[in-house]
């Protein structure tokens, strides 16, 4: 929810701190703030609203030092204000502490410190902990002890970074729960939420794992379990190139990485599927046909674009298996009890690999012993570490919020599975179906061809209040996907719903004041589909189609059409996206909305 960074060495710290923030901004953008440790002890200057706000402070107040931390909040606890912005310090002023997560026995701790003589400043959950680590530190006791004590007492998930005015240069911070990574330089060290602001300086990273904290110096960086003892873990080598993470000229983050796609999806597959040999193969994921054999049933656990994706992969992976795919919110699976044994694989699909719910979930079905395993774009992630096996998306950093090349590529991966699943079910000829794949990328750079179009669309339609998106079969997931996309960014009411089901209720709400968007390409149900879509027409509503190059038929009653390059049925999501993913893009911008931070949403959930 929260972006966190913190940095000890010789630099300068604050564009150091600023310069993370700005990545780690699509965390959260209620307030944000900064804790420079200088001559004159700890000082801090916070700001609500967006990190500019805090720009401009720091302009009329400049800090200087090469030891600090700073945060970018998502509200939890407390209005998003000033006053509740991070960092947060205790009584003395010396002890400074940023969080990421909840604390859920604040409460008690509070009440407690209060009849101790503590005063809190907030309404946030976080202050506590300041003020217990300056309780733990009355009878002498250092700093780090102090912050280990303190994390005994803890409820709750939390990534929390923590320093002392009075003895700098110290760093320590803990995980449970949401994410945190060490960066490892050479006189310098860091600590943030995830890779994208560490990577100007360091490609030497560790991730921490839940109950782990680290203390960190300039000179060195020491990792502890849950019970105090020094794990000795080597750090990763992170390849990514740190302009992936920048605009390179586009408007908006969200922009580009639509434009990233056909990079993104041929990344996904390169590697992985050989067309003349026929062999689908995965670094992370081994599956034996014996081990296959056992599996009677599928359960995906995912959350938002991401559970939208797993309602694609049900249709490709019942299709391949032959077997019962159920595909589930996490935040709902970990609750009812699911039906899960050792015969049952667990697709978690995650992004981030650090939404809360889903690794919740993912949890809840290791515990009855499924086989797990991710669909992640991030190397290393919380869920990728629990699983059996993993299917990396290699979609490379995705920085708006509204997610756009991470969900095109989980459908590439589960594409890519359902022809894996196929092979280890001993079908032997699967290059048809990959050369298909092949061309995908081509087919999509063809398809952004039509911007302009969809840019002149969005001018038409910027000013209705409602939009209905109809799919059916494969097509179903992606009427939800749009519908979610503008409802994200651009705030205009929209519902996606199965076209079959448009006469059972949201056939009353058309009009002509009321946008349809269909998906209509040329499916098994394609003929129904029109039929659906001509009680639109008779309705008087407004009809988008998304279609077919070349479809003359649908040409001739839709309003306007929008004309996708063909391809087989199981592909044909990947490509029938893309419009609505653009069509939200540019209404949002028309309607002059922030289009890579929408309002009250963040990129990674990491608290249930």
């Amino acid at each position: 929810m929260c972006g966190i960074i913190g940095y000890v060495g010789t630099r300068d710290v604050v564009p150091v701190l600023i310069g993370g923030l700005k990545k780690l901004e699509y965390r959260g953008y209620d307030s944000a703030g900064i804790a420079v440790v200088d001559g004159n002890g700890v000082e801090v200057v916070r700001a609500e609203g967006k990190l500019s706000n805090l720009e401009v402070k720091l302009g009329d107040k400049p800090l200087k030092g090469t030891f600090g931390m700073g945060h970018t909040r998502w509200a939890t606890h407390g209005k998003p204000n000033e006053n509740n912005a991070h960092p947060h310090r205790d009584c003395t002023g010396n002890v400074v502490v940023i969080h990421n997560g909840i604390i859920e026995n604040f409460l008690p701790l509070k009440q407690q410190l209060q009849k101790s003589g503590h005063e809190f400043r907030t309404e946030t959950d976080t202050e506590v902990v300041a003020h217990l680590i300056e309780e733990k530190m009355k009878d002498g006791t250092k700093f780090v002890e102090a912050v280990k004590r303190t994390l005994k007492e803890l409820e709750g998930h939390y990534a929390l970074v923590m320093i002392d005015g009075s003895e700098p240069g110290t760093i320590v911070a803990a995980k449970h729960g949401p994410p945190l990574v060490v960066g490892l330089g050479e006189g310098e060290n860091m600590i943030a939420s995830d890779v994208a602001p560490l990577l100007a300086y360091t490609r030497n990273i560790i991730y921490l794992e839940d109950g782990e904290y680290v203390v960190i110096n300039d000179k060195k960086v020491e990792l502890f379990n849950r019970e105090d003892e020094p794990l000795d873990r080597a750090p990763k080598r992170i390849t990514w190139d740190a302009v992936a993470a920048e605009k390179e000229g586009y408007r908006h983050y969200m922009l580009k990485e639509i434009h990233e796609q056909p990079r993104a999806v041929r990344d996904t597959f390169t590697g992985r599927m050989f067309e003349e040999s026929g062999e689908i193969f995965f670094n992370d994921l081994t599956i034996t046909p014996d081990e296959w054999s056992k599996i009677q049933r599928v359960h995906v656990v995912a959350c938002g674009t991401s559970w939208h994706a797993g309602l694609v992969g049900k249709f490709l992976l019942e299709d391949a298996a032959r077997i019962p795919i159920e595909v589930d919110y996490g935040s709902e699976y970990r609750y009812r009890n699911p039906i899960v044994d050792e015969t049952t694989l667990v697709i978690g699909v995650t992004q981030s690999g650090e939404t809360a719910d889903t690794i919740a979930g993912m949890q809840e079905a290791k515990a009855k012993g499924a086989k797990l395993i991710t669909i992640c774009n991030v190397l290393g992630a919380a869920a990728t570490r629990m699983s059996d096996g993993v299917i990396y998306t290699n979609a490379g950093p995705e920085i708006g919020v509204a997610s756009t090349k991470a969900f095109t590529t989980q459908l590439t991966a589960f594409y890519l599975l359902s022809l894996y699943i196929r092979s280890l079910r001993g079908e032997k000829d699967l290059r048809g179906a990959m050369h298909e794949l092949g061309k995908l990328p081509h087919k999509i750079e063809h398809l952004l061809k039509q911007e302009k179009h969809i840019e002149s669309l969005a001018h038409k339609y910027q000013k209705a209040q409602d939009f209905l998106f109809l799919g059916r079969g494969v097509h179903y997931p992606i009427a939800l996907e749009g519908a979610l996309k503008l409802k994200e960014i651009s705030y205009i009411h929209a519902e996606g719903y199965p076209a079959g089901e448009m006469k059972h209720g949201p056939i009353a709400l058309i009009d002509e004041n009321l946008p349809v968007v269909a998906i209509a390409t040329k499916t098994a149900v394609y003929e129904k589909v029109v039929s659906n879509l001509q009680e639109v027409k008779a309705r008087d509503g407004k009809l988008i189609a998304i279609c077919d190059e070349g479809d003359e038929a649908m040409k001739a009653f839709a309003d306007d059409v929008i004309e996708v390059p063909s391809t087989i049925e199981a592909l044909q999501p990947i490509l029938t996206v893309i419009p609505t993913q653009l069509l939200a893009y540019y209404i949002a911008l028309r309607r002059g909305c922030d289009v890579d931070q929408p309002r009250n949403l963040a990129k990674s959930v990491t608290v249930e």
